[in-house]
């Protein structure tokens, strides 16, 4: 940096410093568990045990009114209402002065969702026939990821501190993926265990997009200098 140049500000990370070991520690294990899952599961096309343990998948196995509930809650994942739900949150984050938020909504439910879509094919599980591949979710993914972002933006934004940051951050991708997982399980779209590997590939993906996101703008910043 030359004689008159003030450094330029530090613009807020999208994955606030105190909350880095512990989301890297819960990525590492979220990945684990994805490819632990994803290994007992490759080719299978019935449900497990673990998926009976907890309910029987079926199609159309709940019915009126939650059965509206968990239909509305599934557009969340559809084309049309996912990218409703990233224009919304893209938008929120450039009126509040966040460009950085911004990008990490449209990367980490896009890497989390082509996460999910890659690892479907290499799995092959499948559900109600041979085209429906079903590991992990897609739906629990992408709003797992979404959850993710919108609260590491508020744990930063408010100043959180790492138990109460870290706390925040997991309760809500925990909402988030229960809400999503239970609507493809009771639509008969996936196995417990596909919204299991759906949740865990956010948990992964997003705090190393984070990252990522980060260090990319930061060392744009600083070549600026």
């Amino acid at each position: 940096m030359g004689p008159g140049h003030e450094p330029l500000p530090r613009k807020p990370a999208v994955l606030p410093p105190v909350l880095r070991a512990w989301l890297g520690l819960v990525a590492a294990l979220a990945v684990v568990v994805v490819v632990v899952v994803g290994v007992l599961y490759a080719g299978h096309s019935e449900p497990g045990g673990v998926d009976r343990w907890i309910v029987q998948p079926a199609a159309d196995s709940v019915g009126p009114p939650w059965r509206y509930v968990a239909l509305g809650t599934d557009f969340l994942g559809e084309p049309g209402g996912a990218a409703a739900l990233v224009g919304a949150a893209v938008t929120g984050c450039l009126l509040l002065r966040r460009p950085r938020a911004a990008v990490l909504v449209v990367a980490g439910t896009g890497l989390s969702v082509g996460a999910a879509t890659l690892l479907k094919h290499l799995v092959g599980r499948t559900i109600h026939g041979d085209g429906n591949l079903s590991y992990p979710s897609g739906h629990t993914a992408f709003l797992t990821a979404l959850a993710l972002v919108v609260a590491l933006f508020a744990a930063g934004r408010l100043g959180l501190g790492r138990t109460v940051g870290t706390s925040l951050v997991l309760a809500a991708s925990l909402v988030a993926g229960a809400a999503m997982g239970w609507t493809q399980v009771a639509l008969g779209a996936h196995y417990p265990t596909d919204v299991l590997g759906g949740w865990c590939t956010a948990l992964a993906v997003v705090p190393a997009t984070a990252w990522l996101v980060d260090r990319v703008a930061d060392g744009g910043r600083r070549e600026r200098r």
